[in-house]
């Protein structure tokens, strides 16, 4: 059997993907009726959109990130690391195997998060549903390629450290890049300060990959114009994600 094969039927037989999928598609149209919209029936679509991308981010950064840390710590604690490169599969095959078998898991709960937010949130002119599906369709691309090179450094800090490290350590930065970086620049605009101007360059904006607040206001689609450029801006961090767990990753536990 594959790493690949391994890791998805490890994966499916805990189920508790299914609890993530149940709260990204089902929660959502529950959730807003414990909130304002249930006295302002005006705020219910707004709400059940923020309320299933919320889910799916807690959903990706929560299991996501834990179960990409209990495989990686489980293949090379448990010797099947070892096992497999023994039949001829490289540690970088590994990886990658790994690494699919999660994203398979943890990439549609943006996809199901899109169509929650598409089907039931939609506005009723033809014009801005239009606008709603493109931006929907772009944060759909965004959350994959903002979370999935994070899966791959929990799986490869596991290996080597084990898997609360792990967990902790990509969470931390998921976390940092979605809320930490907006204070730090709040910082940089109060007070000109050389060492926090360069590290908020160099910081990664996930929050850039985080439909909330544009769905919020219905501010529309990402201009196409502009679109590339920020795929080109997350291509670049998962480049160096992937390069950086390629380096960290081990196969066999530290003797």
């Amino acid at each position: 059997m594959s790493p690949f094969l391994l890791t998805c039927r490890s994966i499916h037989r805990r189920k508790s993907w299914v609890i993530c999928a149940f709260a990204v598609g089902v929660l959502p149209f529950l959730l807003p009726y414990v909130s304002a919209a249930a006295e302002n029936a005006s705020l219910y679509k707004p709400a059940l959109a923020q309320a299933t991308w919320a889910l799916a981010w807690i959903c990706a950064l929560g299991w996501g990130f834990f179960t990409a840390a209990h495989a990686g710590d489980k293949l090379a604690q448990s010797g099947t690391g070892e096992f497999f490169s023994a039949a001829g599969i490289r540690p970088w095959q590994q990886l990658l195997s790994v690494w699919l078998a999660n994203l398979c898991f943890v990439a549609p709960l943006g996809i199901i998060a899109a169509l929650v937010a598409i089907a039931g949130a939609s506005p009723a002119l033809a014009d801005e549903r239009a606008a709603w599906i493109a931006t929907n369709f772009q944060y759909t691309v965004l959350f994959i390629l903002a979370v999935g090179p994070l899966l791959a450094l929990s799986i490869a800090i596991a290996s080597r450290f084990g898997a609360i490290a792990g967990f902790f350590l990509s969470g931390s930065l998921a976390i940092y890049g979605l809320y930490g970086v907006g204070y730090l620049k709040l910082l940089t605009s109060l007070e000109d300060h050389p060492v926090l101007t360069w590290l908020a360059r160099i910081s990664p904006h996930y929050h850039l990959a985080d439909p909330t607040e544009r769905l919020r206001y219905k501010m529309g689609e990402i201009d196409w114009s502009g679109f590339p450029l920020l795929l080109a801006y997350f291509f670049g961090i998962a480049l160096f994600l992937l390069a950086l767990s390629r380096a960290v990753f081990r196969t066999r536990a530290t003797a």
